[in-house]
């Protein structure tokens, strides 16, 4: 779960078919500035943003029809009544979108909206679960397998923020100039918004007050959505845990092991208005993009039939009464 660099907004990721009609896959958006780094296993790199495929509205980008309003879930389960709508899902470190997100994302791109998923930190500090190629870094590991997990998921736009893993709460890592708590609020959400208008999206994912665990990167994201959310008007959805649900699991989350198995995490079921239960379909989604992360997350965390009762639900916060997700939650293919 850790970070990167500069300012970024990088775009253009050769692969399999895209959905909601895309042709190639996610899109990968780093900030101006930021080197272009080799392809990854797979085939598949980082490309710098000019002269690749732009968000809606830009050059070469698919033209959206506005921010969307109104009834939430129009059509037939299993439809594509959220094509012309956008979500923004903001995410820590490389393995989050997976652990905490996914079978929301994949149902958000089955539904037919466009996902737009952005990285913070290109997770440097992460553990090695896995081998390395000879010349290869932990971050650019993560990044490739961030890669598969964003197309497993459906996403249709992979934003890099390019800030750097901060490391767990007193780690001297935090300390470096580039470290995600390190970094001002205010430009990072200012940076989060231009992309929020740039896609017309009306709802964006973050963290709860938290980061769901204490973890610094963790927190800064949810200061940083918030932020975001508030500057543009998007409908705010903080992702958490339902921790008396994970209690009775007997500790066999991830969160578990990286909170030190505390039990200290998330929210009491009762305080979480929004629950998410995965379809078989969306749960082997989620599976196989936690699986990408080979790196991070061991083969017997994603095996075993234990798997659908800890990892089936997604648990949100929200102020709102009514949006995209609440609406989603009650609705399952």
């Amino acid at each position: 779960m850790p970070a990167s660099a500069g300012a970024p907004d990088l775009s253009g990721f050769a692969g399999g078919p895209g959905p909601s009609g895309s042709a190639a896959g996610p899109e990968l958006s780093g900030s101006a500035g930021a080197p272009d780094l080799p392809c990854f296993a797979g085939g598949r790199g980082l490309s710098g943003f000019t002269g690749a495929a732009g968000p809606p509205g830009s050059a070469g980008g698919p033209q959206p029809a506005g921010r969307a309003v109104g009834p939430e879930l129009p059509g037939s389960a299993g439809g594509p009544e959220l094509a012309g709508r956008a979500v923004v899902v903001l995410h820590a470190h490389p393995d989050d979108e997976a652990i905490f997100t996914a079978a929301t994302m994949r149902r958000l791109a089955d539904r037919g909206a466009r996902v737009i998923l952005v990285m913070a930190t290109g997770g440097e500090l992460g553990e090695r679960l896995a081998p390395l190629r000879p010349g290869e870094t932990v971050h650019r590991r993560r990044l490739a397998e961030l890669e598969d997990a964003a197309e497993v998921l459906g996403v249709s736009r992979l934003v890099l923020l390019g800030r750097r893993d901060s490391g767990m709460v007193g780690w001297p890592s935090a300390r470096h100039p580039r470290a995600l708590a390190r970094g001002r609020t205010d430009r990072l959400a200012r940076r989060l918004a231009e992309v929020i208008d740039a896609e017309r999206a009306d709802t964006v994912l973050h963290y709860d007050d938290r980061g769901i665990y204490g973890h610094p990167d963790h927190v800064a994201v949810h200061r940083i959505g918030a932020l975001a959310a508030a500057m543009t008007g998007a409908v705010s959805y903080e992702a958490t845990v339902d921790r008396d649900h994970l209690h009775r699991r007997g500790g066999t989350h991830l969160i578990d092991a990286a909170s030190g198995h505390t039990g200290d995490y998330g929210r009491a079921g009762h305080e979480i208005p929004v629950r998410l239960t995965a379809t078989d379909a969306e749960l082997a989604a989620k599976r196989a993009a936690m699986a990408a992360h080979a790196s991070q997350i061991a083969p017997a965390a994603v095996g075993g039939d234990g798997f659908a009762d800890t990892y089936r639900h997604e648990w949100y916060l929200t102020s709102h009464a009514r949006g995209l997700l609440t609406d989603l939650a009650a609705t399952p293919n």
